[in-house]
């Protein structure tokens, strides 16, 4: 602050004196000062400043109060809105730190989890565990391969999973699943309408019905362990042209307990890619779903946006706004993450904001 003062004599030195502080100040020709000065950093009570020349000394006393310290923001928590929001981070429910930034970029704590293990991992119990500890619904994307691989591995064909080659395998899953006991979402073989994984229907050897011949044998297996606490999910990529058709691909209503769909929007991140809205990405798709499976609870399992070719923070408030208004989807989970593009929440400041007020708004 500036300190001021009249009345001493003309062209001289003086000094100004706050607490053990001084700061020096020279007079005009008017007798008159100004100077800086520096309040002490926590004053109590009464503060006096003292301004002094040799000749004249000069005191005023004030009462300085210390701005009040706001209060901590409150803590994250898991919302009780029937739109649900998960989350799916690089390195999984282990990585504490990574669902601790999603918390605190949005605003909330994931109510779910998404994991994803190939058909050379064991049950991930201690993940479920980590998972269940911050209060949320496990979610484990089960592939049906080796990863890295490629699309061609006759090993793991849709007909030697339904022949029983893996049985014992999957009965491991099924009892280690069945002896945890909590609930845990199962996305088996994930995105089979479409011709990248080694599951779908027209690669890796499979024929037409060989798809739901072999989800249809992965279910009896795992709940003939008695493992009544795993909900499966079936979740086909959104519709494209040259997708496979989500009927012939559907188990049945006793084999799938959600049905759900992924879908991004890549903007202009790739050649071959466009900006698309919300609904045109996911409206087609959830029409599909309500038909091929009435009644069944509808998940976003896999959802994010680039940056590149629009506003991603419009896209993340309509993202919400429009599956807030769709009383079957259940919930989304977004994919955190930074690969073929930033997919990330807070890839920007901008799409964060967004982000956290278009889930603070449908929890009012």
């Amino acid at each position: 602050m500036t300190v001021t003062g009249t009345g001493f004599k003309a062209s001289t030195t003086g000094t100004v004196i706050v607490g053990s502080a001084t700061f020096a100040f020279q007079t005009t020709s008017q007798g008159a000062f100004s100077t800086g000065i520096t309040i002490p950093a926590a004053p109590t009570g009464n503060l006096t400043i003292t301004a002094k020349t040799s000749s004249i000394k000069a005191s005023a006393t004030f009462v300085v109060q210390a701005a009040p310290v706001p209060a901590p923001a409150p803590a994250p928590t898991i919302s009780s809105a029937p739109l649900r929001f998960g989350a799916a981070t690089p390195g999984g429910p282990l990585a504490s730190s990574e669902l601790d930034e999603v918390a605190t970029v949005s605003g909330e704590i994931p109510s779910i989890v998404m994991s994803y293990k190939d058909f050379l991992q064991s049950p991930p119990i201690t993940e479920l565990d980590a998972v269940r500890s911050r209060g949320a619904t496990p979610l484990v994307t089960w592939e049906p391969w080796a990863w890295g691989g490629g699309v061609n591995q006759p090993a793991y064909s849709l007909a030697r999973i339904t022949a029983g080659d893996f049985d014992g395998y999957i009965s491991q899953w099924g009892q280690s699943l069945a002896a945890w006991g909590k609930p845990v979402m199962l996305r088996f073989a994930h995105e089979m309408n479409g011709n990248w994984y080694p599951w779908a229907e027209g690669v890796n050897g499979n024929q037409a019905g060989d798809y739901v011949a072999a989800w249809r044998h992965v279910h009896d297996v795992v709940a003939a362990t008695g493992a009544a606490n795993v909900q499966w999910v079936w979740s086909p990529n959104v519709p494209y042209s040259g997708s496979t058709d989500l009927a012939g691909l559907y188990p049945g209503p006793g084999y799938a307990d959600i049905v759900a769909l992924d879908g991004y929007n890549w903007g202009t991140s790739q050649t071959w890619s466009s900006w698309v809205s919300p609904v045109d990405l996911l409206g087609p798709g959830i029409s599909q779903l309500r038909t091929v499976a009435p009644g069944k609870p509808v998940l976003i399992a896999e959802t994010a946006s680039s940056e590149l070719g629009g506003s991603k923070a419009a896209w993340n408030t309509d993202l919400v706004s429009y599956l807030a208004a769709q009383p079957d989807v259940m919930g989304f989970v977004w994919f955190h993450m930074q690969k073929e593009t930033d997919w990330r929440i807070n890839s920007s400041d901008s799409s964060a904001s967004a982000f956290k007020s278009a889930l603070s708004a449908r929890r009012s």
